[in-house]
């Protein structure tokens, strides 16, 4: 078996590459070419480079790697290719290549080392977020925000990006089986996520009360870890296949209906672990087949039937579309199905799977970029005039949530789950 520093490496990519016809449509699909303006920054024009790189006629220098770097992996370009170009593969085969070929600057390495490190172990996990939730909590933040110290070294905008740390992490509910009630309709095992298992616990205990609510049985496998989702993005390939291999492990059992996630950025990756791993003789065949059995919380409700809930809300709703989901997965219509049986009120959103900025990381690493993407966001959620704006990702939650703040509305953000947790609940 690889181990965890000897990637494997995917088929040839250049048919891949060719498969572009350079066209154009992708560009105003394109958050980072709608807000710069360069052809360079667009998709057509990173598959360009990426072309260039790997014929030899161009250099891995630090102009390739920013471009690349500035693309928010949103995939909105394979939605408006007629083409098929598979643009997500492209780009994180190139930043694979980075990774493996190009030398960062040493704060990014050590950063990027001890980050992406953490996030893979939840033990670590743990104990950095019992640190950052006593920062939170303590006169510590305080201080550092009046004293000029985050301004100082540029970190404000990131600090209040940081997710609340919450109380109870859901760690302790790993290994745990949830029945369902009245007859049993599925049974199906349910990734926690690595942040979602400090920052939005409640939302994954939300989500399980609402299968259970519908004749599911939930199963949280012991053994699962980080779906490897930002790790596939920053090109640490190796880390994502052996993450991979472990939630393989850990959660593909015969009595399983599905592989649900309540996140769809991991969603997405677990639906590729195929993909993932198609070079892996020992891992291929297992991890088609967990990659054929992950569904999307809201499209595995939608497709079982959810029970009609005890109560609807009042609140006029609008619904923004995780990039992940939208044009990752291809899942739309599931969560306005779901909402549209709680929420009478609910409207469309213009614009609705446009990104928000967020991208896992995007938002620290390309902080100036990601705030002008989201600042655009808001004049489409002003729009709706909506007391309540509900989305399917926990990365874009903390984003809109920062970009509320920053236009001064009076919205909240919530995960559908949550909604449909709070109308199935009566609260």
């Amino acid at each position: 078996m690889p181990s965890a520093t000897e990637p494997v490496t995917p088929p040839q990519l250049d048919e891949l590459y060719r498969t572009c016809v350079h066209c154009g449509l992708c560009l105003q699909a394109c958050p980072t070419y709608r807000e710069l303006g360069l052809e360079m920054d667009s998709p057509r024009g990173r598959i360009r480079q990426v072309m260039l790189v790997e014929t030899g006629q161009l250099d891995l220098g630090p102009g390739v790697v920013e471009h690349l770097d500035r693309c928010l992996a949103c995939r909105a370009c394979e939605t408006a290719c007629p083409s098929g170009v598979r643009y997500g593969e492209i780009i994180e085969s190139a930043r694979a290549r980075i990774e493996q070929q190009y030398r960062r600057p040493l704060p990014a390495r050590v950063a990027r080392r001890i980050g992406y490190r953490i996030i893979a172990d939840f033990k670590l996990l743990a104990h950095a977020a019992t640190l950052l939730r006593f920062y939170q909590r303590s006169g510590a933040r305080r201080l550092a925000q009046s004293s000029g110290i985050l301004r100082l070294f540029r970190l404000q905008q990131t600090e209040s990006l940081a997710p609340q740390i919450e109380d109870d992490f859901f760690f302790r509910e790993l290994g745990n089986s949830f029945p369902a009630e009245g007859a049993r309709r599925a049974r199906v095992a349910f990734l926690a996520g690595c942040i979602a298992s400090v920052a939005f616990a409640e939302l994954n205990r939300a989500t399980i009360r609402v299968l259970q609510k519908n004749g599911v049985e939930v199963w949280v496998p012991e053994a699962q870890g980080c779906c490897g989702a930002l790790h596939v993005h920053a090109g640490l390939q190796a880390e994502a296949q052996q993450l991979a291999r472990q939630n393989i492990h850990a959660m593909l059992a015969s009595d399983v209906d599905a592989i649900v996630t309540n996140a769809a950025g991991c969603g997405t990756t677990l639906k590729e672990y195929g993909a993932l791993l198609a070079a892996d003789p020992a891992f291929a065949a297992r991890a088609g087949e967990f990659a054929a059995r992950v569904r999307d919380v809201n499209e595995f409700l939608a497709a079982l039937g959810a029970r009609p809930p005890a109560r609807t809300l009042a609140a006029r709703v609008t619904y923004q579309d995780p990039c992940h989901l939208a044009h990752g997965q291809r899942v739309r219509s599931a969560p306005r199905e779901l909402l549209r049986l709680i929420a009478p009120n609910f409207v469309e959103m213009p614009r609705a799977d446009s990104c928000c900025g967020s991208a896992g990381i995007y938002n620290i690493a390309q902080n100036e970029l990601s705030m002008q993407i989201l600042d655009t966001k808001m004049n489409d959620v002003a729009a709706t005039q909506a007391e309540i704006l509900a989305t399917a990702n926990v990365g874009c939650m903390l984003q809109l949530r920062a970009g509320i703040a920053r236009r001064g509305l009076n919205i909240q953000v919530r995960h559908v789950m949550e909604l449909l947790d709070d109308a199935c609940r009566g609260a």
